[in-house]
């Protein structure tokens, strides 16, 4: 075979480089060498009509012997194929690089937005493969003509278990096994509906009726005119509690809610969501939601008094709140983290005090920013041994699988079953907590049938994360399939549930006919396991020996500082967090892990060794 070398473009533009990080390790585990365009290589891309900018790619491309060619454009349609277009009669018209003149390049893609790879497939007749970000990787590697034989095994072994997932949400669709899905009746505990309703009491009453898991749906509509987008809330959320098949309506706060509540809002942009801002209208969405369970965001300031005030009127299902984040660091609120994480331990100690769950929102925020997997689930632990010292007796653990998408389903049920090892430990007659699974943010494609068998299909994994557990997980957060394409109706929001709970239905049947359990108890999976719970394990020991108060709001300030958390993504307060930062992460075998400066997986002794020396 030739010698191939795979060379990656992207626009100076785009901030974003997993997808293409993503492709190039995928590539490079395949044994072939890839480049990726630098700051000045990029900066050429947006400037490519000029012929002088061109030339600076030429350079790029003939320096570094590449042969197939990728162009990433996830901006605006119509410039990335204007772009797109330029760069292919540029290469074609040139001696050196055309196919057609015997040139270097053989092979030409770009990666875009689904309505941008539409437009250059309608350009060109399909001559160059567009990628549109929701492909496996087997499919990745296939389109970019890798032969079979050179695919590792372990990426054909993941992929076996992930396609067969997704067939099983391919059939379950097209069969609408879905549609038998029925309403759901009315509960009739005791403080059903009442003041004294209670996300426990829910969960009890769903046990003894085997109604487990309780489905939560994040929702919300948006328009620019507040008092029009309240009414049209109120239209979803009666049209929710009356087809009886949500039991937990999360609120979609807009930013303004969660920032300026109470405040005037002349002048400011609300930027999307529930604009609620008074507790009338907060009191309002509590009836309209009535008999489901009803929470919102917690404030970005004033933290504890804004959970007051949630709690007051809505009687919250559980507050969630982020720790580290929503905050300055990630443009969310105006506290610094430092502040952030003061006020949030002191809301944490008044959701303890009316004995309400509380849900700590924060490693996927973490995972956004470039964190390996152990830091995923170690900043997790610390949240809830945190949450258990300030009085919580009921914590609701959100597991958002999927993230970054590119995970392998094998590493997500790794990364699930050693979160609960890690969590459940703190359990006792006073701390209990409840698994809350859910699909990735960016998990779903925007073709939509192919959205709803990938919901299918997540939903299948959740299964896997407990196999033995026929009522695990107790509660799922739906993500609506349409997460890719526009904001979930509440009809949207119901067929998502419907085939959520058609997955769990028919899916014990499938992984028993299938095998399915062969794959997802194997000894390489308990091997993998073990092996993330002890380094997680140790990081936490060592944490405890070098952070004072280590549980507490200086403590875990002092955490991210020290660099126990790579964030290499982070984009706001880099210099405050500057150790956290000086870490390289990869993916490697469907997980991410932090690596030395030879790609190499860093050992953990290793990595402490360097935190130890960060401290000095």
């Amino acid at each position: 075979m030739e010698q191939r070398i795979y060379g990656f473009l992207k626009s100076g533009l785009d901030a974003h480089t997993l997808g293409i990080s993503h492709i190039s390790q995928l590539l490079q585990e395949c044994g072939f060498k890839t480049f990726i365009s630098d700051s000045e290589i990029s900066s050429a891309v947006d400037k490519l009509s000029h012929p002088h900018h061109f030339e600076i790619i030429k350079k790029w491309i003939l320096q570094n012997h590449i042969t197939h060619l990728g162009f990433s454009y996830r901006l605006d349609p119509q410039q990335g194929l204007n772009a797109f277009g330029t760069l292919v009669t540029r290469i074609e018209n040139d001696s050196r690089l055309s196919l057609h003149k015997n040139g270097i390049i053989k092979h030409i893609y770009f990666a875009g937005l689904p309505e941008a790879c539409e437009l250059v497939r309608k350009e060109f007749q399909k001559r160059f493969p567009t990628f549109q970000g929701d492909e496996t990787p087997i499919e990745t590697l296939e389109m970019l003509d890798v032969p079979k034989a050179l695919i590792p095994k372990s990426i054909q072994e993941s992929s076996v278990y992930d396609q067969m997932r997704l067939e099983f949400g391919e059939n379950l669709v097209e069969q609408e096994q879905h549609q038998r899905i029925s309403k759901m009746p009315e509960y009739d505990y005791r403080d059903f509906t009442t003041e004294k309703d209670h996300l426990a009491k829910r969960l009890n009453a769903a046990k003894a009726h085997h109604r487990l898991p309780l489905t939560r749906v994040h929702v919300g509509p948006y328009l620019e005119d507040r008092e029009k987008a309240l009414a049209l809330f109120s239209e979803w959320l009666k049209k929710l509690s009356q087809s009886r098949f949500l039991d937990i309506v999360s609120v979609g706060s807009s930013q303004l809610s969660q920032s300026h509540f109470g405040e005037s809002w002349e002048g400011m942009s609300n930027g999307g969501g529930v604009p609620f801002n008074s507790e009338l209208e907060l009191r309002a969405i509590r009836e309209d939601s009535s008999p489901m369970l009803v929470r919102a965001y917690s404030g970005t300031k004033n933290v504890a008094h804004m959970a007051s005030i949630l709690e007051k009127n809505l009687n919250m299902a559980w507050h969630a709140l982020s720790l580290w984040w929503f905050n300055k660091i990630d443009g969310r609120g105006p506290l610094t983290v430092k502040q952030g994480l003061a006020e949030h331990l002191e809301a944490i100690k008044y959701v303890a005090s009316v004995n309400k769950p509380y849900e700590p929102n924060l490693p996927h925020h973490f995972a956004f920013r470039g964190a390996d997997d152990i830091s995923y689930v170690v900043s997790a632990y610390l949240a809830a041994k945190t949450a258990k010292e300030s009085g919580i007796r009921m914590l609701v653990l959100q597991n958002m699988l999927n993230t970054p998408k590119s995970t392998w389903g094998i590493r997500d049920l790794v990364k699930a079953r050693v979160l609960l090892k890690l969590v459940r430990s703190l359990e006792d007659r006073n701390f209990k907590v409840v698994y809350q699974p859910r699909a990735g943010l960016d998990y779903f494609s925007p073709d939509e049938n192919k959205a709803k068998n990938q919901l299918a299909a997540v939903t299948a994994l959740m299964a896997d994360v407990e196999p033995e557990k026929p009522e695990s997980p107790p509660i799922i957060h739906v993500v609506s399939f349409s997460e890719a394409l526009y904001l979930a109706t509440p009809e949207v929001v119901n067929e998502s549930i419907r085939i959520t709970r058609a997955a769990l239905r028919d899916y014990p049947d499938y992984r028993r006919q299938n095998s399915v359990t062969d794959i997802i108890s194997s000894p390489d999976i308990k091997t993998e396991t073990e092996e993330l719970y002890q380094e997680s394990k140790t990081m936490i020991v060592h944490m405890q020996r070098n952070i004072k108060n280590l549980f507490s709001s200086k403590g875990l300030l002092d955490v991210f500082q020290s660099g126990y958390f790579p964030v290499p993504f982070l984009w706001e307060c880099r210099d405050e967090f500057s150790k956290a930062i000086n870490w390289n992460t990869k993916l490697i075998d469907g997980g991410v892990h932090v690596v030395d400066e030879k790609g190499n997986k860093m050992s953990m002794k290793k990595r402490l060794a360097q935190i130890e020396n960060l401290m000095t």
